[in-house]
């Protein structure tokens, strides 16, 4: 892993800032970093107020959406609320129909089965609307692309709202209302909004109509956090007081089926990673293994005993798909050395057999062993599908277009893809990725990078600092964690390889006379012989705290370590 020490800032603005906020240097360092400089930044971001959210109406086609939704509502009409099989697809529906419900009672809510209609708005789902007499529909997380698809819609007499947040083509669907930040012509402020985010913001709109209060939309939150988390987007702006507040409700007062969902795995007080890995794995399992409409039944139920009972299915669901990626897994792993892989810029595996649902997740243990673009295959009707994950600083997606010639259709972003292929092309395709990839990516990306931000002293790590560090949260793209770097350090002669199979490490360690800071590195046993025998070596850590018999102490959460 190659470690990259992030520029040190302008001490003299480090130190202004120190001042100012009377903090120690190496956090007001941290807040520099982030582009905070002055008193009334470092408000804002330490304090997230709700009077920071923006208009909504600055969205661009928001008064027309407002506006068909306040005249269905009042004239009795059916309502279909859509989104992808996603968490941030069915955090959106539940988001926009549990809201919509409390205003009429002639609101369902649709999910495309991601075998049969695969991703976003499907011509079946049309045809549901049409032959269920709904003539308003509104599509969350999906939409922005689907043109012919909505000119169907409108043939039958349905108009469309589309709330999305990927990158529009060239042309707009012609939809009634299409509210994406993204949009050229939208002014809106903040371009950063999840699926989710922009359902909110449709409901935040809604219900300022009818004089409602910002603080009166709070409790939809926990959704809009979880949808945040999951999906990736950066935790600046209006994106960091959204999840501010939804990480509140879901630690105070969850939904039902959250609350449903923690019973489960008796966990209190979550992170935003806590609710990346806890949470949102099973929203998703639900879509990969059976389908997306069992989360929305779950995030809407009102009912403690019910939610119990979805709670539980999806629990399974989640199970399953666990199982199923750990047996994929390892198969691609055993494809990828038959086939001595190694020696390539990409790795490509495919299997007739392979669970559709799961294939984006094998593709990133895929690259979390073998660090390079990946693509994971399997077979659906006579074509493959296929789901693409990248490297960091490597555009996958540019990279798949240069491959259209041998693809039927994908979609995606930078990082993370999706794709459709015809039996005869995947072997062409398969030649051709390799050459883009080989021919364009920097060989430096194909090495793991460990960004740290600062090199602190074990004597720096003190209750006060890590209360302050920990007021950073929520942590996410665009507010990574920090990662600090401590050198030279040794352990004690306590240190030893912990776990059931000895794949962990256990360090305690000591920097010159320093009292001793006990460390934990997930999946590190292997570098044990690098601490052994108190020989001098550097390392690469988070912080956070360690709960043990009712003694909370602080721990270092290790990352790496080199001698």
């Amino acid at each position: 892993m190659r470690w990259n020490l992030k520029p040190k800032p302008s001490q003299e603005k480090v130190l202004k800032l120190a001042t100012e906020l009377s903090i120690d240097p190496i956090l007001a360092s941290l807040l520099v970093q982030r582009g905070i400089e002055d008193y009334d930044q470092a408000k804002t971001f330490f304090r997230p107020s709700l009077e920071d959210l923006n208009d909504p109406f600055l969205m661009k086609d928001m008064d027309k959406a407002v506006e068909r939704i306040e005249k269905a509502l009042e004239e009795g009409e059916n309502i279909l609320v859509y989104g992808d099989y996603d968490v941030d697809g069915t955090t959106s529906v539940a988001l926009v129909a549990s809201y919509l419900k409390t205003r009429s009672s002639n609101i369902a809510t649709y999910i495309p089965d991601r075998y049969e209609e695969g991703y976003g708005i499907s011509y079946q789902g049309i045809d549901f609307a049409d032959d269920n007499g709904f003539s308003l529909v509104i599509a969350l997380d999906c939409g922005i692309k689907a043109i012919d698809k909505i000119e169907y819609a409108s043939e039958k007499n349905i108009d469309f709202i589309i709330c999305d947040h990927h990158l529009p083509g060239e042309t707009l669907p012609k939809a009634l209302a299409v509210l994406d930040p993204k949009r050229e012509d939208c002014t809106y402020p903040y371009k950063e909004l999840c699926g989710c985010g922009v359902g909110f913001k449709l409901i935040q709109a809604l219900s300022s109509r009818m004089g409602n209060h910002l603080e009166d939309m709070i409790p939809y939150l926990d959704l809009v956090a979880t949808a945040i988390g999951a999906d990736i987007v950066p935790i600046t702006g209006e994106n960091r007081v959204l999840a501010h507040y939804g990480l509140k409700v879901i630690n105070t007062h969850p939904r039902i089926g959250f609350q449903a969902i923690l019973k489960q795995v008796k966990k209190q007080q979550l992170t935003i990673t806590d609710v990346v890995f806890i949470i949102a794995p099973r929203i998703n399992a639900a879509g990969r293994m059976k389908h997306g409409n069992h989360a929305v039944t779950l995030l809407s139920e009102t009912d403690i005993n019910r939610a119990a009972v979805w709670a539980a299915e999806i629990e399974e669901y989640n199970t399953e798909r666990r199982d199923t990626d750990k047996i994929i897994t390892e198969e691609a792993i055993q494809q990828i050395q038959e086939n001595k892989e190694e020696e390539r810029w990409t790795t490509v595996v495919y299997d007739q057999n392979w669970h559709k649902g799961v294939i984006g997740i094998v593709a990133s243990r895929l690259i979390e062993r073998y660090y390079r673009p990946t693509l994971v295959f399997t077979k659906s009707g006579d074509k493959w599908a296929g789901s693409a994950r990248s490297v960091k600083g490597f555009d996958v997606y540019k990279a798949l277009e240069k491959c259209s010639d041998h693809i039927e259709q994908f979609g995606g972003h930078k990082y993370a893809a999706g794709l459709t292929l015809k039996e005869e092309d995947l072997e062409p395709f398969k030649q051709a990725f390799e050459e883009v990839v080989k021919t364009t990516i920097d060989p430096t990306l194909l090495e793991p990078e460990l960004s740290l931000d600062a090199e602190l002293q074990f004597t720096d790590i003190t209750p006060k600092f890590y209360r302050i560090l920990k007021q950073l949260a929520p942590f996410g793209p665009g507010n990574m964690t920090p990662v600090f770097m401590s050198n030279p350090v040794c352990d004690t002669g306590y240190g030893k390889r912990v776990g059931e199979d000895k794949s962990h490490l256990r360090l305690v360690m000591q920097q010159g006379s320093s009292a001793t800071i006990t460390g934990i590195g997930f999946g590190m046993g292997q570098k044990m012989e690098i601490a052994s025998d108190k020989k001098p070596f550097k390392v690469a850590y988070t912080i956070d705290e360690n709960e043990w018999q009712g003694n909370v102490s602080l721990q270092l959460r290790l990352k790496d370590i080199k001698g």
